[in-house]
């Protein structure tokens, strides 16, 4: 982790020496939490090795700050597999994290529902997820560390402490099962068909990757689906970019509300 390391140092000269709790990844749509958070952004272009995030609806930035109370490192974009087509592409940035204190990672992401009781505009807290793509973060890792057991990859404390976290609230936060896609184009109505018969409640195309490595660098993970659309072939609307990114401010809303709430319990 020398790279991260290194990273880290610079981050740190930046913003400041005190460690950070938790980092917290926003997916489409979600980027403008990021200036909700007291502290230093940095663009990913003056991070050496981190990703460029040239999603629309990603803003990449590392803020890195106070948030109702909590030190945390918020990363305002992502790479994607089908961007780079490596499954590892956010490897550097959360070794960073880990080097940078943190011991917890939060995940949001902009998901298709295949569920008619978690419409658009609703959450979903992810207890479990499916590799529907088949590709791996850690494919190529020398070290044995890389046979990393995923039975828990949902920390089932914070996955408590953000269901608490939303009924104080009032926003409904049912549990489902979020499958990876490797996209980028949208998945047929017969895989949506596969997947449900799998198991799945929700599809996407990224944090899969991210949770793998987390749980390989020991970070406690916990994620959360805002979900624009159902699924193809569940409705009459037609999917594209843009439609998520017009419809994820229905979510975010109630999503920067929970993980508000979930800071404070935490502080």
């Amino acid at each position: 982790m020398g790279d991260a390391d290194n990273l880290a140092g610079i981050i740190r000269e930046r913003a400041g020496a005190a460690p950070v709790r938790l980092g917290l990844v926003l997916g489409s749509g979600l980027g403008h939490m990021a200036e909700a958070v007291a502290g230093v952004a940095i663009d990913y272009a003056d991070l050496p090795g981190f990703p460029h995030a040239g999603v629309a609806g990603h803003a990449p930035k590392l803020v890195i700050g106070d948030l109702e109370g909590v030190r945390i490192a918020v990363f305002g974009g992502r790479a994607h597999y089908y961007e780079t087509g490596r499954a590892d592409a956010m490897r550097l940035p959360l070794e960073t994290l880990r080097a940078l204190g943190a011991e917890a990672l939060i995940l949001t992401n902009a998901a298709g529902s295949l569920r008619s009781d978690i419409p658009p505009g609703a959450l979903m807290l992810l207890s479990d997820h499916i590799d529907f793509s088949g590709r791996n973060p850690l494919i190529g890792e020398p070290s044995p560390d890389r046979f990393v057991p995923l039975a828990d990859a949902y920390d089932p404390g914070l996955r408590a402490a953000m269901r608490a976290a939303a009924e104080a609230e009032g926003v409904a936060l049912p549990e489902g099962v979020y499958a990876w896609f490797s996209g980028p184009s949208f998945e047929t109505p017969a895989e949506i068909r596969a997947v449900g018969i799998l198991g799945a409640d929700a599809v996407g195309m990224s944090t899969v990757p991210e949770v793998i490595l987390a749980r390989f660098l020991g970070l406690r993970v916990a994620a959360v689906s805002n979900m624009t659309n159902m699924a193809a072939g569940l409705s009459d609307e037609s999917l594209s970019h843009a439609h998520t990114i017009a419809t994820a401010p229905q979510g975010a809303a109630k999503l920067e509300r929970v993980l508000r709430r979930f800071l404070r319990d935490m502080a």
